[in-house]
């Protein structure tokens, strides 16, 4: 017996196509969901998918079982909507109340309640890392480049922060260079804190000359780890090396990568680490 449809539920980025790509390649014939806004159009016409709005919740929740999907998975970044102008059907109306005061809460608080949704209607919410095996980071470096000595210091303080920030639901990330933090992730993403890096005076960064400081991503403590997982892909590599930093290191077995190869190939271009560090390698 084939086994049953699987949804995926796709925001912004690269991965929702790797997701898919896997999806098809399993015979687990996926069924594309984009939400409007967010979502590549090329590739929910290439599925066979439809496009959503992030309010539709009751659409969904139809869709999904008139395709025969049991598991669903999130898939791609996206951002807080502006729940004043969210188009609602009448089950994001019913469920509105309880997800705007999960949005109180933080981000993952209102993920959580999002999910629950989904949860109660009988659908199972897997990770995208449980679709494609060779997503999650493992520990150590991921390409021929390797954090020196030097470099620890950054690492330690930049995950402390991010850890902090996360606590506190900021962002997942943090750039420390030699113990000063440039910048600290919030609603504009990673790249966009990249993008800022090169506008500081070059006293206190690195440059593509003279490589200094490191960006760290890792889950926030209270993270659901089925969703929004910190994600590093070729554009992050690309940023780091424009922004003068000597390289990424992320928290392994808890931090996503798109195109392993394509991203390793990227930063030994560039002369910059990607390295997956465990947790007692902070103390």
């Amino acid at each position: 017996m084939a086994p049953a449809r699987l949804a995926i539920v796709a925001g912004g980025g690269d991965l929702p196509r790797r997701v898919a790509e896997q999806a098809r390649a399993s015979d687990r014939r996926p069924f594309v969901v984009g939400l409007a806004g967010f979502a590549d159009a090329a590739l929910v016409t290439e599925y066979g998918g439809v496009q959503l709005s992030v309010g539709q919740l009751g659409k969904l929740i139809q869709l999904m079982r008139k395709e025969g999907c049991e598991e669903m998975v999130f898939a791609g970044s996206l951002k807080r909507p502006d729940f004043s102008t969210l188009k609602l059907d009448l089950k994001g109306i019913q469920s509105l109340p309880r997800i705007l005061a999960a949005a109180k809460k933080g981000d993952d608080a209102l993920l959580r309640a999002v999910m629950d949704v989904f949860a109660e209607a009988g659908f199972r919410i897997i990770g995208a890392d449980d679709v494609l095996d060779d997503l999650r980071v493992s520990a150590g470096p991921l390409g021929r480049v390797a954090p020196g000595a030097e470099h620890w210091p950054d690492i330690r303080r930049a995950a402390e922060v991010a850890s902090v920030s996360g606590s506190l639901e900021i962002g997942q990330g943090a750039i420390s260079c030699d113990g000063l933090i440039l910048a600290v992730e919030a609603q504009e993403g990673t790249d966009r804190m990249l993008a800022r890096i090169p506008d500081l005076t070059p006293e206190i960064r690195g440059t593509p000359e003279t490589r200094r400081g490191v960006l760290v991503k890792r889950p926030k403590p209270q993270q659901e780890r089925r969703i929004d997982l910190p994600t590093i892909g070729v554009r992050t590599v690309e940023g780091a090396a424009a922004a003068g930093l000597a390289g990424i290191a992320v928290e392994a077995g808890a931090a996503l990568v798109v195109d392993r190869q394509a991203v390793a190939r990227a930063a030994d271009a560039a002369g910059i680490f990607i390295y997956g560090f465990t947790l007692a390698e902070l103390a």
